[in-house]
């Protein structure tokens, strides 16, 4: 496995960009929204890796209520696996828990699921299989 991307919940993605752009010198390689996850998404190439700003479009989005409860932050990280249903066996066998038994599709249409942060010490964990 490798990192994919660091996720952070923002409220606003135009104002956290002042510190991420302007501040620290990252460049957005794209923005999407993913509406089937009810979130806006900003992507900050980092070498092999990516930050995304994650920013909510609808109070019922799943990073609007981490942010009511949390705050702004980093919600997850997310590993690349080059294959998503073998990992999810893998997994399973050692009796981690899987949010979604099935997969969902995010950003780029990959493949995705995130891993019950309960049983990873308190950190959301997204695999995505890798691009082919």
């Amino acid at each position: 496995m490798r990192l994919d991307h660091i996720g952070i919940a923002v409220n606003s993605i135009k104002e956290a960009l002042k510190i991420y752009q302007a501040g620290l010198g990252f460049c957005v390689g794209d923005m999407v929204t993913i509406e089937h996850q009810k979130v806006r998404v900003a992507v900050m190439p980092l070498g092999e890796s990516s930050i995304e700003l994650l920013e909510p479009t609808d109070s019922t989005s799943p990073i609007r209520k981490f942010l009511d409860k949390r705050g702004e932050g980093i919600h997850h990280l997310c590993f690349k696996v080059s294959n998503l249903a073998e990992k999810i066996r893998e997994l399973e066998g050692n009796s981690l828990q899987i949010l979604d038994s099935i997969p969902c599709r995010g950003l780029e249409n990959r493949k995705i699921v995130f891993l019950h942060p309960k049983l990873t010490h308190g950190v959301l964990i997204e695999l995505v299989e890798e691009k082919v």
